[in-house]
């Protein structure tokens, strides 16, 4: 079982210019462009990987070409999240099949159960395989908040002591670690608060444009030059700002087309960025040499 730290870049999903087609060979590129940089996990079918606008067998197709592709050369996780515990563990057992390290997964959403039916849920995947599994919190997007005091229960499951946690609230982070936790930021504007806060980790969809920053923050706060890192993230920081503050998805991908990493646009209904949008970013860029 590969241990589970560094930088975990949730990949962006390249489409054809209409957006109805994964370019496959983009995808490729894309991951050989990450793992030339020194990424640690490259993370597919997340939530900046489009996954809500994925079809089912698109999921399971990018989900192999990924794990035939990185062939073991940095880690490998899949998010494998779905409404139900049936089809959630027809995902996880396919993700496990082609490889996968860990496994990255929602409460159930929408309409969802209560938190026991919700313990039930990755109760029942943990049982289906034999990888990690890292709980994911987004409550603004899953509709259950994954508390501190929560996720102490779910650690009663052997294979749960990561989770992933994007409520950008570094308070819950540190809470978090108090209870055991292994917390992989997802926050983009706190990554460096995270990381000085002792996460062992960051899934964050910025690597995609800024892949080697992220690496070197990680090394930076890994090595304790605190005042190197500090100094980084203060270049990498108004874009990761401006990533938060606008949609995600189309900003993300508009930075890592912009730092000659083609992925296309999002699938509709996401719209790209306006120009006016688009002329801030180039802006936010700017202390990293992107665009």
């Amino acid at each position: 079982m590969k241990e589970l730290k560094g930088i975990c870049c949730a990949l962006c999903t390249p489409f054809s210019e209409d957006g109805e087609r994964v370019d496959e060979a983009a995808l490729r590129r894309h991951i050989d462009s990450m793992i030339e940089a020194g990424i640690h996990i490259i993370l597919v079918c997340g939530g900046t990987g489009e996954f809500a606008y994925l079809r089912p067998e698109e999921r399971r197709r990018i989900a192999e070409i990924a794990g035939q592709h990185i062939d073991g050369r940095t880690g490998f996780m899949v998010q494998t999240s779905a409404i139900n515990t049936a089809d959630a563990i027809e995902y996880a057992k396919h993700a496990e099949g082609v490889g996968a390290d860990a496994l990255l997964i929602l409460p159930p959403y929408f309409e969802g159960p209560d938190a026991d039916g919700v313990y039930d849920h990755y109760e029942s995947i943990a049982k289906a395989v034999k990888v990690p599994l890292m709980p994911y919190n987004i409550p603004i997007h899953s509709g259950f908040d994954i508390t501190p005091g929560f996720f102490k229960r779910l650690m009663q499951i052997d294979t749960i002591r990561h989770i992933k946690d994007s409520t950008a609230d570094i308070t819950r982070i540190q809470h978090l670690l108090a209870v055991g936790a292994k917390v992989f930021n997802g926050g983009d504007p706190n990554a460096f608060f995270a990381l000085v806060a002792g996460c062992p980790g960051c899934v964050w969809g910025a690597p995609n444009a800024m892949p080697r920053e992220a690496v070197a923050l990680y090394d930076l706060v890994a090595a304790e030059k605190f005042v190197e890192a500090r100094d980084l993230w203060r270049q990498m920081f108004p874009s990761n700002l401006f990533f938060w503050n606008h949609v995600y998805n189309a900003s993300v991908k508009a930075a890592t087309n912009l730092s000659g990493r083609p992925v296309g646009p999002c699938r509709k209904p996401v719209r790209p960025l306006t120009a006016e949008q688009m002329a801030e970013l180039k802006e936010r860029l700017m202390p990293l040499g992107i665009g």
